[in-house]
């Protein structure tokens, strides 16, 4: 996939550009992204992504950083934090904007130490893209997970995007997306929206014990994940 998203990053932080990013999806009119949200200081973010921040200890892993909105933060507050994305861009924004530890890597194959918090926010383990890449990545989050690690992400049910009528093939979370910005489209991609109870199930599955932290009235959640002793 070209990096839209990256080069949406990039040319806000670098140009305040006035392109928007647009998402097209397979179940509705494109939506607008404002790019904003990803440069958001501490004040402006959700009270989801607050209670995560607070709860990251030891040396943490930000999956999935973006624009390193999170990262800049917990660095500031004293923690050791590693900051990975897969788009190019993306990490030179993160370095432009102060994050010091920054890598270019893709979560399937980084291998680089042991870490006692991993966070994914913004829908971060939406990466995924399907239930059984879930499975994949959780088996590959515990060769990354130090001893007492914990996985901290957002989700949400998405069961009232179809109005009742969920489709009758696969899981209903596993949704198709496509970035648009200047006039470049990315390639399709899966995204991954899990319901609490499906997340349960499988974690079980996968030897991870699960609570909700926190759950707002439109069905976001925050999860903290640990491994079976």
């Amino acid at each position: 996939m070209s990096d839209i998203l990256g080069q949406a990053l990039h040319g806000y932080y670098t140009e305040k550009a006035k392109h928007k990013l647009w998402i097209h999806n397979k179940y509705g009119p494109k939506e607008e992204m404002p790019i904003a949200t990803y440069f958001r200081e501490e004040d402006d973010m959700p009270d989801l992504e607050w209670m995560a921040v607070e709860q990251c200890r030891g040396k943490v892993l930000d999956i999935g950083a973006g624009a390193g909105s999170h990262a800049l933060f917990l660095q500031q507050e004293g923690h050791e934090v590693t900051a990975i994305d897969i788009s190019p861009l993306s990490v030179q924004v993160m370095k432009d904007r102060g994050v010091n530890h920054v890598l270019q890597a893709d979560i399937y194959t980084f291998n680089q130490g042991k870490y006692d918090t991993l966070l994914l926010l913004m829908n971060g383990i939406g990466l995924a893209g399907t239930i059984e890449n879930l499975k994949r990545l959780l088996i590959h989050f515990k060769t990354l997970m130090a001893e007492d690690a914990q996985l901290l992400f957002d989700s949400s049910d998405v069961a009232y995007l179809y109005e009742g009528n969920l489709p009758t093939e696969g899981y209903y979370g596993e949704i198709q997306y496509q970035y648009e910005y200047n006039k470049q489209t990315s390639d399709w991609f899966n995204w991954l929206y899990i319901d609490e109870h499906t997340l349960q199930a499988v974690a079980e599955e996968m030897g991870f014990n699960m609570d909700v932290l926190i759950e707002d009235e439109y069905g976001q959640y925050l999860a903290r994940l640990t491994q079976v002793v």
